[in-house]
């Protein structure tokens, strides 16, 4: 009887480890500013899964990015979601950015952004709202590091807490 018992639990043990895995919802931006374009240029790194997934809660898409099924539908709503999820404002107002392009590393998708004609020396403060991913995923952490003019200044924006800002 104590041998079942032992072989039972040997067994049980790891398919409870299984259903207490938990998986991370973070994205990492960085925010830095380039004198010779005179530009905030921003780089953002996703989970391609979960932008798959969002894309498909979202827009009803079935989005097929980072394979070779990828469409143009499916960056055309890559698109749209950045750009209602992901926002700059520089001394307050909000900045048209140019999505420059993105690649794929392995599981994630690598966005870049530029906000062209930006006079540093005229600029107060910078603000990142970013909200992506936190409309399907509670836990979802976005964390955002800002270098510019020698400053430094990184957030984790929540669902709670969408922005984060750093005074030139």
């Amino acid at each position: 009887m104590r041998i079942q018992k032992k072989t039972f639990l040997i067994f049980l043990m790891p398919l409870l480890a299984f259903t207490v895995a938990h998986k991370f919802y973070i994205s990492v931006t960085n925010v830095g500013y380039s004198e010779k374009d005179k530009a905030i240029q921003i780089t953002t790194r996703v989970f391609l899964d979960d932008m798959n997934a969002v894309l498909k809660a979202r827009y009803d898409i079935d989005s097929k990015l980072g394979t070779k099924k990828e469409s143009d539908v499916d960056r055309e709503y890559l698109e749209k979601y950045l750009r209602t999820k992901f926002l700059v404002e520089i001394d307050g107002n909000p900045k048209d950015y140019t999505i420059l392009g993105k690649k794929y590393d392995t599981d994630m998708i690598i966005c870049y952004l530029e906000v062209p004609n930006v006079e540093l020396s005229k600029v107060s403060s910078i603000a990142i709202q970013n909200e992506i991913l936190t409309d399907i995923y509670d836990e979802q952490q976005n964390v955002v590091h800002l270098k510019i003019n020698g400053k430094k200044k990184s957030f984790v924006l929540l669902k709670s807490d969408t922005k984060g800002m750093l005074n030139l």
